[in-house]
């Protein structure tokens, strides 16, 4: 059968590696949607893959901005493999100016498309959120914890939302929220995942689904670049992709499912990280 895959934030970086590894190794019948909101980029990104020789499945280009969360219910039709990548640029020193583009696209952007293509992911498919080990519940101080463990969907958008509040109103420190918004951000996108697999869990395993969300560790991007003073053990955008995309065509362990996976382990929910090194 046919399948195709959808990756969100894949003019560059990661998002790019993800396609052409992804269509280097599906089939010719096979279908990978490369997306992204510019044009412009998505078309010549696209091109540049379908040009590599060791492509071997159909590559085509989609603009799509997950940000708009209509627009990504419109894009949704059944798929086999989703990996939500898109995530939008964060400077040190004007995180609370850029707060909203970076929540609407990292957090938004997560929800839209767990709440669009997870009703239309084909069985035995694989939807993947590309977070961060920033993303376990013990990066957050402990009063802020409730907000995102076992709760559903609509609560970690709540929580995401009286956040963006504070930091408007300027209250978000003496809230507890963690002064690098990139924390709180992954902590909420892995609590999404793990609040839409909990309503699925049974039905997936059953059919050999996986929904996940994965840490490729540290990416040497331009995103990446003004956090993290140490790139030595860094990898490419290829590099990284590798892990992520094993997760993609092994079959599913069950232990993986709905947790978040870094090089094919699973790192435990209540874990906290070194922010000074983690990715």
């Amino acid at each position: 059968m046919t399948r195709t895959a959808v990756v969100t934030g894949a003019n560059q970086g990661l998002g790019f590696a993800l396609v052409r590894g992804l269509a280097a190794r599906l089939a010719p019948e096979d279908l990978v949607l490369l997306t992204g909101r510019d044009a412009g980029r998505v078309a010549a990104a696209a091109a540049a893959v379908a040009a590599d020789p060791a492509t071997r499945s159909r590559v085509e280009g989609r603009v799509l901005d997950v940000s708009d969360a209509a627009a990504v219910a419109r894009f949704a039709e059944p798929v086999d493999i989703v990996l939500s990548n898109a995530i939008a640029p964060l400077d040190p020193d004007c995180q609370a100016e850029q707060a909203d583009v970076f929540l609407d696209v990292a957090n938004g952007g997560t929800h839209a498309v767990l709440r669009s293509f997870g009703p239309v992911l084909r069985p035995g498919g694989r939807l993947l959120v590309v977070a961060s080990t920033l993303g376990t519940l013990g990066n957050l101080p402990e009063p802020l914890r409730p907000r995102f463990d076992g709760v559903s969907l609509d609560e970690v958008e709540k929580a995401v939302e009286d956040w963006r509040s504070a930091i408007h109103d300027g209250t978000a420190q003496e809230q507890g929220w963690p002064e690098w918004i990139n924390v709180p951000s992954k902590v909420a996108q892995v609590a999404a995942v793990r609040a839409v697999a909990a309503e699925r869990r049974d039905a997936d395993l059953a059919n050999g689904t996986l929904v996940a969300a994965v840490c490729p560790g540290l990416v040497d991007t331009r995103a990446s670049r003004p956090w993290f003073s140490d790139f030595s053990r860094a990898q490419t955008p290829d590099e990284a992709a590798r892990a992520v995309l094993d997760l993609v065509f092994a079959d599913v362990d069950p232990a993986t499912y709905g947790e978040l996976v870094r090089f094919g382990r699973v790192l435990p929910w209540t874990s906290g990280s070194d922010v000074g090194t983690a990715t």
